[in-house]
């Protein structure tokens, strides 16, 4: 499956009524759900950290991407919101991340390095 074929398959369990208007309760939720599930993601790596010795087991691995899965959904619906094509979005990070490396710029700061 690819990104824009995942995008379109996950479109049956969003209940809400897809918009560009950011203002709309339904886009809101979308954002606020990814917070949410980066957040969740975070909270794992955490408790890893601190309750493992930093090493993951299995069950850890499989639960955090659960979790991935999650923010995954969140960013897909959140582009659909938007009328961009998840494919889209991965192909431009994927150029930003070659442009940083070949100018050496992939440490640093900035959005535009």
């Amino acid at each position: 499956m690819d990104f824009n074929e995942y995008q379109k398959a996950i479109i049956k369990y969003d209940l809400g009524v897809a918009t560009d208007k950011v203002s709309n309760p339904d886009f809101m939720d979308k954002i606020l759900g990814l917070v949410g599930e980066s957040g969740e993601v975070a909270e794992k790596f955490k408790k890893v950290i601190r309750d493992k010795n930093s090493e993951m087991s299995e069950v850890d691995r499989e639960e955090i991407a659960k979790e991935l899965g999650d923010v995954l959904w969140y960013i897909a619906t959140i582009a659909r919101y938007m009328e961009v094509p998840l494919e889209e979005i991965v192909k431009k990070n994927l150029d930003k991340a070659q442009s940083r490396y070949e100018r050496g710029k992939i440490s640093g700061s900035g959005d535009n390095r």
